[in-house]
């Protein structure tokens, strides 16, 4: 799940529930259900679509664990996390190096629904999540780098499409299919053609 709404500003998942950093999943399905009910637009009283939306996408990213996890990591830290913070190491240097490349997952499986649906070339968060074989993490990452370089956009606060400059990326950089198979969980793998019978 994302950090931002439709509009690309950043927002504080805990404010829009007024809940504190460490509340329970109980006090989040609480907050949510008050605040839902009271801005749903249905109610003619004090709906507002706005507010609606955004506690509806802060209730999305908090109820998922590694949403909230990825989130998490974009709060501020405490002066004292940061006096104690050490390098990740090994880890971060081997994660740069498959960084490009589930990046580039990512827009491959975007620029492919766009060639195949024209006229629907969305893809939903947790459908892209669930074609990829890495991290809700790691997605909410490349999908953080891909929005910054405008080579995704956002058509509302979970669904995604490539725009024309990620398809000239993926046009001027196309990658080997042996470097993006294994990104994708099997199921998204493409299935290989039964040879006719002799």
């Amino acid at each position: 799940m994302s950090a931002s709404p439709s509009n690309g500003k950043f927002q504080d998942h805990y404010s829009i529930l007024g809940v504190e950093t460490t509340a329970d999943s109980d006090k989040i399905h609480k907050a949510y259900t008050t605040l839902a009910e009271r801005y749903h637009p249905r109610n003619s009283d004090t709906r507002n679509q706005e507010k609606y939306e955004a506690v509806t996408l802060a209730y999305e990213v908090l109820s998922d664990p590694e949403a909230r996890r990825a989130f998490d990591s974009l709060l501020p830290q405490s002066s004292a996390k940061r006096e104690t913070a050490t390098f990740s190491g090994e880890e971060f240097f081997g994660s740069i190096q498959n960084e490009h490349f589930r990046r580039m997952c990512v827009l491959c499986l975007l620029y492919d629904r766009r060639r195949l649906s024209p006229s629907s070339p969305a893809i939903v968060l947790r459908e892209l999540e669930a074609m990829v074989a890495f991290s809700p993490g790691e997605v909410q990452f490349s999908l953080w780098y891909l929005k910054q370089r405008g080579h995704v956009v956002s058509d509302d606060k979970s669904s995604l499409q490539i725009t024309a400059e990620g398809m000239e990326y993926v046009e001027s950089n196309i990658p080997l299919p042996e470097r993006i198979y294994p990104l994708l969980k099997p199921a998204s793998l493409p299935k290989p053609e039964s040879k006719p019978s002799a």
